[in-house]
């Protein structure tokens, strides 16, 4: 308690010096540099215009609407790599790579590698909805043929054999999913049925014959 009355009867004494500007050297210096300090502080506190602009948060990326990938060039001819390649067009991502697990052709375990990672990279670098990924596009690029060999013939002669290259690309996009597209063609189908009931459907008549049907 002695302490604190002795703090308070000093600070007293020095705010009545204060008033009657009689303070300390001492004092007037370090009460300069705590007004020094507050007035950083608050300048600080305040970013200019160009600081607000440097330190402004980015914009944020706009969806990406596709994404491409593809598998390397390996030995298979373009032909034949092109019949896989229509086989997944047009097709969700999960229900294409179920065509490749279960198909008998010797490239379709690759271009399911290829397929798996494409969809994993559209999930994870571009946000993409996993459930509503389909092969928009897929497309077969040559290699070169410079792998030659020699082909044995009949009667002593030889001739030069050539083993093709290819890739295949896709590109991956958002769209209708699998239950969707069936939803869409039942309702279509659906639709186009009129009743054969007493009272029928003010419809016209489509594609009507030039005779009498009976």
């Amino acid at each position: 308690m002695k302490e604190k009355d002795d703090q308070k009867t000093i600070d007293a004494a020095k705010k009545a010096a204060k008033q009657r500007e009689e303070t300390n050297v001492f004092e007037a210096v370090e009460s300069d540099i705590v007004e020094e300090d507050e007035a950083e502080r608050a300048v600080s506190v305040v970013p200019t215009e160009q600081e607000g602009k440097k330190k402004g948060t980015r914009p944020a990326r706009p969806p990406a609407e596709s994404h491409g990938y593809s598998t390397a060039y390996f030995k298979i001819s373009h032909r034949k790599l092109n019949d896989i390649g229509r086989q997944i067009a047009g097709k969700p991502i999960d229900h294409a790579i179920l065509q490749m697990q279960f198909s008998e052709k010797r490239a379709s375990s690759r271009v399911m590698n290829m397929l798996i990672t494409a969809r994993d990279h559209a999930v994870r670098y571009k946000d993409m909805d996993p459930s509503k990924l389909i092969v928009a596009e897929s497309w077969v690029g040559k290699g070169k043929h410079d792998r030659k060999r020699i082909e044995i013939k009949g009667r002593g002669h030889t001739g030069v054999q050539t083993h093709p290259m290819a890739s295949l690309w896709v590109v991956l996009k958002e769209g209708k999913t699998l239950e969707q597209v069936k939803a869409k063609e039942k309702a279509y189908k659906l639709n186009k049925i009129v009743s054969a009931a007493a009272t029928r459907e003010d419809r016209p008549i489509r594609n009507p014959g030039a005779m009498w049907a009976w």
